[in-house]
């Protein structure tokens, strides 16, 4: 059994309306989970039906969705070549509680703006949740996209960031091709 805890109060986005979002999970992975209402989450990945591959995909999706995540956007980790990352604000912040409010802002930026743009430049998914800023996203585009993350968390202007991301949209299309790089 392996397990991982989500806080509490995304369980009810884990488990879905009637549990809908759970069935699709253990659907697409062919693993059961177990969900407690305090945030646990427990699965048997030895099932022997299951793909070994899986069990660390489905503790991606879990996590995923623990840091924010829509679960229909989570589910893109089960895809080939598709990965999550968390990076952990307070790891930048330190225990200074304004600034923490500051960086959240930058991340997501006015109406959300910066959030999008890194999004859509990159085709990675971004979540900003609690103390954390997660992305999803191929081997391609999210090191490109967590770069941009951590120019915003070093201070960069966000134009700076921007045209980073601007330049690196070629190389992005190149990829989305299936050409090597």
């Amino acid at each position: 059994m392996r397990s991982v805890r989500i806080p509490a109060d995304r369980v009810g986005t884990l488990i879905g309306k009637e549990g809908e979002t759970k069935k699709m999970i253990e659907r697409i992975s062919g693993i059961r989970i177990f969900v407690d209402a305090e945030g646990g989450v427990t699965f048997n990945e030895a099932s022997k039906d299951a793909d070994p591959l899986m069990a660390l995909k489905i503790m991606d999706v879990i996590k995923a969705v623990g840091r924010g995540f829509n679960p229909d956007r989570a589910v893109r980790l089960f895809e080939d070549d598709e990965y999550f990352e968390a990076i952990d604000l307070k790891e930048v912040t330190g225990d200074r509680k304004n600034q923490l409010g500051r960086i959240r802002g930058r991340l997501i930026g006015t109406g959300g703006k910066t959030r999008a743009i890194i999004e859509e430049l990159t085709g990675c998914y971004m979540s900003v949740y609690g103390n954390t800023v997660a992305l999803i996203g191929n081997s391609v585009s999210l090191p490109v996209a967590k770069h941009a993350v951590e120019l915003i968390l070093n201070g960069s202007e966000h134009a700076t960031v921007y045209h980073y991301l601007e330049n690196q949209r070629p190389r992005l299309r190149i990829a989305e091709m299936g050409f090597d790089l």
